[in-house]
């Protein structure tokens, strides 16, 4: 076969084919006499174990596992296979602890608040992190507490609780502080109870979407190491 036959099945380009050829993501390749790639129904499966697992583990990480697969190294193949799998179990979790922090937080206020707004030292012991933790995320956006106006000290009314809440637990699922900032951002625009749980609806659905790719990827994968080991 030629590689506009392999890209056909696909949708790509010849010339796309050959980078992922280059690339390593191909079982070398033999050449005719006048140097024109000539693939087998190997590289045809190949391709498409490639283009399955770029879909659940993105393009860098299927690049690597079909490299390793390429030169025989499958312990390689099944570590990242694993962390990839992983990766998405640790943000299952963290949605989860997510979405109940939000079932518990919206709608009533916390017995201590419905006093006085914390103090940095209060919601510091509330969450079981240091004062120090509370300074750094407002420093990078996560919090925005108000000022005593008469005394310049941080105070954590409920909606800078509720926040403080969700980054402990998106801490605790690993997330950067980056992504933990974008994330307290998003819900700040979303804004309501209704808005809440789409987001998180469209946050289960994305990792419905990738757990069954990673399973595709998977099963392509296996095929194709299959007919590897033929004869």
């Amino acid at each position: 076969m030629r590689p506009v036959d392999l890209a056909r099945e696909h949708g790509l380009s010849a010339q796309t084919v050959r980078n992922y050829d280059a690339a390593g993501v191909l079982p070398p390749t033999e050449r005719t006499a006048t140097g024109y790639r000539r693939y087998t129904p190997l590289h045809a499966q190949a391709l498409r174990a490639f283009l399955a697992l770029h879909r659940g583990h993105g393009h860098r990480a299927a690049v690597d596992i079909m490299r390793a697969v390429n030169r025989g190294d499958t312990d390689t193949v099944y570590r990242l296979i694993d962390a990839a799998h992983a990766e998405l179990g640790a943000e299952r979790d963290t949605r989860a602890e997510v979405a109940t922090a939000l079932g518990e937080l919206s709608g009533t206020t916390p017995a201590p608040l419905r006093g006085q707004p914390l103090t940095v030292g209060e919601l510091a012991r509330r969450l079981g992190v240091h004062a120090a933790t509370l300074r750094t995320w407002e420093a990078d956006g996560i919090l925005h507490p108000d000022r005593d106006r008469a005394t310049g000290y941080r105070r954590y009314g409920p909606d800078a609780v509720r926040d403080a809440e969700i980054a402990r637990q998106l801490r605790r699922g690993g997330y950067p502080l980056h992504r933990v900032a974008r994330f307290v951002e998003s819900l700040h625009e979303a804004g309501g109870a209704e808005p809440l749980r789409a987001f998180l609806d469209s946050w289960q659905e994305r990792i419905a979407a990738r757990s069954r790719a990673l399973l595709t990827g998977a099963a392509h994968l296996d095929t194709y190491l299959t007919t590897r080991a033929q004869p």
